[in-house]
This record gives C-alpha cells, sequence and structure tokens, in this order.
C-alpha cells in the first residue's frame, strides 16, 4: 500500500495568515518513491517556504511513480478538481519546481489557465515569476525546457533499454505466464534478469494450445470462450490468482514468446501504436510450444475468425467441412452441386480457391462427397483406429511426460530448499538478536525483510505448482481398446454433427490432392482423447510429431 496517502483539510502546519495553499509533490518513478528521498526533501521545503511567507498549508497531494508529461494522474486530478471547486478551497498550489507539475510547455499553460479562472495561482519555490509578460515568458521557457529535457531523457532510456534487449536481458515489463525471470549476472548494482521457463505455468500454456487445436479428448477443438469457461471452471487461474479472461487466452494464443521470440519495442509506450517492425527487437527466450504448433494455432484463428469461416462450417451437416482443404493452394474444399442427365443431383468437395478466383489461383479439383467421406472413415476405422495401431503411436509420449514430471519435482525440490534456507537464516538472525549477540539496526530489519519475502515467494510458488500439478496420464491397454471401439462406431453411425465433433477431436486437416488423401493429425491429440474417454480427468497434453509418419509402415494416404 502506497505510504504517501492523499490528505485534505487536515489540520495547518502553518498557523499565521490568511493565504490558504495546497502543496503538490511527485516523483517520476516507484523506484523514486521507494527510496523515501524525494518526495521528504520537496515537503521539507514547502513548509519552510510556507512558513517564510507566513502562509497555511492546507493539504498535500502526492503522486509517486506518476510521469509528468500528460495528465493521467490520480492525485493530480483531485488536486485539480478540487482547486476548482466553487467554494475556493486553495489560493495557492504550491510545487518544487514546475517540472514537478507538468512537462509539457502546452500542458502546463492549459491548467495554469484553469486555475487562473478559478482564482488559484501556481506558485514554485525554487522559479518564482510574476505575472507580468516577461516574467510569463519565461515560465514558458523554462516549460519547454523541461519537455524538451523529459524527451531527451525518455530517448536515452529507450535506447539503454533497446540495448539491454539486443544483449537478452528482459526489460522489466509484466512476465508472461509460463515464464519467470532469473539473474544471470552482475554489472555494479544492476541485476541483469531473462526470461526462463516456469514448469508449472508452462504446462498450463501447453494446456491452453492444445484445447484450443484439439479439444479435451470429449469434443471437438475449444474456441476462445469456450476454452476459458473450461479453464475457469476446472480452477485454473492466472499467475494473480484471478479467473481468465477471453482477451488473456486471446493473447496467449497469438504471442510469439511462446515460440522463443520476445518482442521489444513493438508499440509507443503511450499511444499503443504499434510502431514499424524494422524498430522491433526479438530476443530470443525459451520456447514452450513448437513452431508448427504455433503456426497451426494461428492458421485455425484465422479461419474460425466470424469475418472468414461462418458458423455452418462448424455445425453444418457436412460432415468434412473445416477439415478438407485443396493439396495444390491450401484452401478449403467446400460444398458443390451438379444435376447429371438423368436428373441425379450430385454433390462433391470442391476448392474454393478455384471457385472464386478461377485457374489462375488453382487448377482446382472435386471429389464426390460421399467417396470422400467413405475414404476417410474406412481409414480411421480400418487403420486409425485399431488398438495395436494406437499403442505404437502413442508409445513414444511416456518418455516426454517423464521427463516432464521430472522437470516439475526438480522444480519443487528446489522451491522447498529455498524456503528452508530462508527460513533457517531468519531463525539464525532472531537467535542472534535475542542473545545480544547484534542489535537490530536499520541494516539488519533490511536482511530480515529480504529473507521474508525470499521464503514467502518461494511458499507461493510451492502452493501454485502443488495446486496445479496434475498426475501423470496412464494410458492401460483397456482404455485404448476401449476408445478404438467408441471412435469406429462414433465416426460411421449416427447424425452428422455428431460424426463430425469425433473426426474433428483427432483429425487436424484432410489434404485432396489428384490420387490421393492425406489424413494429418497429431499424437497427443490421440493420448489426450484416450485419456479423458478413459478417466474424464484430462492432463497436461506435451507436443510430438505427427501420427502420419512414414517409418512406422502403415498407410497413412489412401488413392482416390
Amino acid at each position: 500500500m502506497n505510504k504517501y496517502l492523499h490528505k485534505s483539510n487536515f489540520e495547518p502546519t502553518i498557523s499565521d495568515g490568511s493565504v490558504r495553499a495546497c502543496g503538490y509533490f511527485r516523483v517520476s518513478t516507484g523506484r523514486q518513491a521507494e527510496s523515501d528521498l524525494s518526495i521528504p526533501d520537496q515537503r521539507k521545503q514547502i513548509l519552510a517556504f510556507c512558513a517564510g511567507k507566513g502562509w497555511n498549508l492546507v493539504a498535500e497531494y502526492v503522486e509517486p511513480g506518476a510521469s509528468a508529461t500528460d495528465d493521467a494522474r490520480p492525485e493530480f486530478q483531485k488536486m485539480i478538481e478540487r482547486a476548482t471547486d466553487d467554494d475556493r478551497p486553495f489560493d495557492i498550489v504550491l510545487v518544487h519546481s514546475f517540472s514537478r507539475f507538468f512537462r509539457d510547455a502546452f500542458g502546463l499553460e492549459m491548467y495554469i489557465r484553469k486555475l487562473a479562472k478559478a482564482g488559484v495561482r501556481l506558485v514554485s519555490i525554487t522559479q518564482e515569476l510574476g505575472d507580468d509578460p516577461a516574467q510569463v515568458m519565461m515560465r514558458q521557457v523554462i516549460a519547454l525546457f523541461d519537455e524538451y529535457q523529459s524527451r531527451e531523457n525518455a530517448k536515452h532510456v529507450l535506447r539503454a533499454m533497446k540495448e539491454n534487449a539486443r544483449q537478452g536481458f528482459y526489460n522489466g515489463s509484466p512476465v508472461p505466464l509460463g515464464y519467470t525471470t532469473a539473474e544471470v549476472e552482475k554489472r555494479g548494482n544492476r541485476a541483469k534478469k531473462k526470461l526462463v521457463e516456469d514448469p508449472v505455468e508452462a504446462e498450463t500454456v501447453r494446456l491452453i494450445f492444445k484445447l484450443y487445436r484439439s479439444g479435451d479428448g470429449t469434443s471437438g477443438p475449444l474456441g476462445v470462450k469456450q476454452l476459458t469457461c473450461w479453464l475457469n471452471e476446472r480452477g485454473y487461474r492466472t499467475r494473480k490468482g484471478a479467473r481468465f479472461g477471453v482477451a488473456t487466452v486471446h493473447g496467449i494464443l497469438t504471442n510469439t514468446v511462446y515460440i522463443g521470440q520476445w518482442v521489444f519495442n513493438k508499440r509507443d509506450s503511450k499511444t499503443l501504436a504499434e510502431k514499424p517492425a524494422s524498430e522491433h527487437i526479438v530476443v530470443e527466450v525459451p520456447a514452450i510450444i513448437p513452431r508448427d504448433e504455433f503456426d497451426a494455432v494461428q492458421a485455425r484463428m484465422k479461419v474460425n475468425a466470424p469475418m472468414t469461416t461462418p458458423p455452418r462450417v462448424v455445425t453444418g451437416p457436412i460432415l468434412l467441412t473445416g477439415l478438407a482443404t485443396c493439396a495444390t493452394c491450401s484452401g478449403a474444399m467446400t460444398l458443390r452441386t451438379g444435376t447429371s442427365k438423368s436428373g441425379q443431383v450430385h454433390r462433391y468437395y470442391s476448392c474454393s480457391v478455384h471457385g472464386r478466383m478461377g485457374k489462375t489461383a488453382c487448377k482446382g479439383r472435386a471429389i464426390r462427397m460421399d467417396r470422400l467421406d467413405t475414404l476417410v472413415t474406412d481409414h480411421l476405422v480400418d487403420h486409425l483406429f485399431q488398438p495395436d495401431r494406437l499403442t505404437v503411436m502413442l508409445a513414444g509420449l511416456a518418455a516426454g511426460r517423464a521427463e516432464r514430471a521430472l522437470e516439475v519435482d526438480t522444480r519443487i525440490t528446489t522451491l522447498q530448499t529455498e524456503a528452508a534456507q530462508a527460513e533457517d537464516r531468519l531463525k539464525r538472525l532472531y537467535k542472534m538478536v535475542e542473545d545480544g549477540v547484534t542489535d537490530l539496526d536499520d541494516l539488519l530489519k533490511e536482511r530480515i525483510a529480504t529473507l521474508k519475502l525470499e521464503r514467502d515467494r518461494a511458499m507461493a510458488a510451492l502452493e501454485r505448482i502443488r495446486a496445479q500439478a496434475a498426475p501423470p496420464t496412464t494410458l492401460e491397454p483397456e482404455a485404448i481398446e476401449r476408445f478404438g471401439r467408441l471412435m469406429r462406431e462414433s465416426v460411421t453411425s449416427g447424425d452428422v454433427p455428431f460424426r463430425k465433433a469425433y473426426i474433428q477431436s483427432v483429425v487436424d486437416r484432410v489434404e485432396v490432392d489428384d490420387d490421393l488423401v492425406r489424413i494429418i493429425g497429431d499424437k497427443t491429440t490421440l493420448e489426450q482423447a484416450i485419456a479423458g474417454n478413459a478417466a474424464r480427468n484430462l492432463g497436461v497434453r506435451s507436443f510430438e510429431r505427427k501420427w502420419r509418419a512414414r517409418k512406422e509402415g502403415l498407410p497413412e494416404t489412401h488413392r482416390v
């Protein structure tokens, strides 16, 4: 909680005189406020100034860690609002220097005039100026210089931060979910930090990506809103303990930091407008999501955008809409009908790019709908959903799960050690104070506070890792057999939307070429689907190679 609180109508420090003044104290950064030097010095000098003038200081407004380049300052706005009230509570607004009030020449003059209309003057105790034209001009010159100095400082700070980013160090913005910072070196009194993976939060990030791509094993891929509800309903929370929001989940799914590319200097800090790509600085960090998985998510987000893909692609009565694509141009295969001489209507999957743009965009191809539907479902039933095939494909995932579990266990052990060491050091310090070996001076107090912070941070991380850690998924042969039988039945019988949901839960896309069809998915989609069917208690997925790999000796394509 901020130690500098807004005060108004408190007992005047100076009891004599009729002039009522309020003081405005400001520093630019939180670090300056924490040092507890600048604001007390400003207050001391203003109190002395009031004593010399015989003025009453009737209110104080303190703004720790706020820039004066704009008026987006809560205490500043409170002061202006109160100073311009009809009861005229102040005659003077006192500041140490005009730069404490504003570092923008136009903004300074605008607020000086606003105060003047209410009969209130702005006075700087170190730059006392009157109201004659020459001194007004001098004040404006000072304001212009303050503005120039502020912009120069910002330019040099940004230059230093850009160089810091080029060297691979983190500049202190909010750390993305899935990462934490680690001190890697010291340069003078400054600690240089880099982003490192947080094993527990990283698993949550992987889960979010897989839910969006593949669903939870009981349905098809989840949309952003559905995914958000899924996380909240199962107790997942952000680092701050809040529920996930749609914007937060969307931000995670589109953040390139998860493929190892943290982008610095992407937006203007004031306007939030995106800067040209030439000004972006890409810093390499540990990747949590493989590039191909990230690209697949971006492609699906683009396809699922309401302005790109209508809802009927997801819920319509055509089995392979949203899955069937043209092998030449990767465009969607959509419904086209034709009538034979006998009057019979035939339905086809046809390349939509060719249909919209002609042969210059894609040579085009079409296949009868019933034929492609049968080819895909028969191949899934005969080759993918057989227990021996599933067992072979998923065998390689066990090692990956064990490795990730080991990482989490190592992290837990490290945190337990850190917490125990901090607690032990605290006990030794307390014992020294009790035995009279040392006094509880400021240096010792600071050391105790640091140790408490280390202990509490380690304990909080332990609670989070234990709350989110899920037991490893064990795929028993019976579960694999049961899943295969369920899928063989579900993709060949029932209503089309029902069959479609089951196919989409394990298939990424169906590529239609001139003489063959490729059915593409990934192993972890199958693993999660089997685990969900077996226990309805989903663990966190991992990322592995596609299940269409040729080296297994089983057909991954089907001739048309």
